[in-house]
């Protein structure tokens, strides 16, 4: 798959695509004997963990670790573990956060529609 198919298919600019391989948010795309990029299904597998993962907030240079210790091997299973355990604790954190402040809204428009009622 070219960057440009990549792109479409993932809702990501090439720009983007570039930008995640050159600071490690995916591994190395493989590459035709002319040079331009040919996504297969590992690395379009990598866009779509890192796509989720940046839509749910995770930090990059957290992403960067975890592929870069991904590549190193099954011997960083459990610190690749452990900062998905991290990750996840976090992301559980800014949910709380998000639901209450979503209750404090739900408050304040219902202080406006009861006095739109009078």
């Amino acid at each position: 798959m070219t960057i440009a198919e990549a792109s479409r298919t993932y809702g990501l600019s090439a720009d983007t695509l570039r930008y995640y391989e050159r600071v490690g948010l995916i591994p190395r795309v493989p590459r035709t004997k002319s040079g331009i990029r040919d996504y297969d299904e590992a690395s379009c597998k990598w866009i779509e963990l890192m796509k989720c993962m940046r839509a749910a907030g995770v930090q990059i240079e957290a992403l960067v670790e975890y592929v870069r210790l991904y590549q190193l091997g099954d011997s960083t299973r459990e610190a690749r573990k452990a900062l998905l355990v991290e990750q996840r604790e976090q992301l559980r954190a800014r949910m709380e956060e998000m639901r209450q402040s979503l209750e404090r809204l739900d408050y304040k428009i219902s202080i406006y529609e009861a006095q739109s009622e009078f």
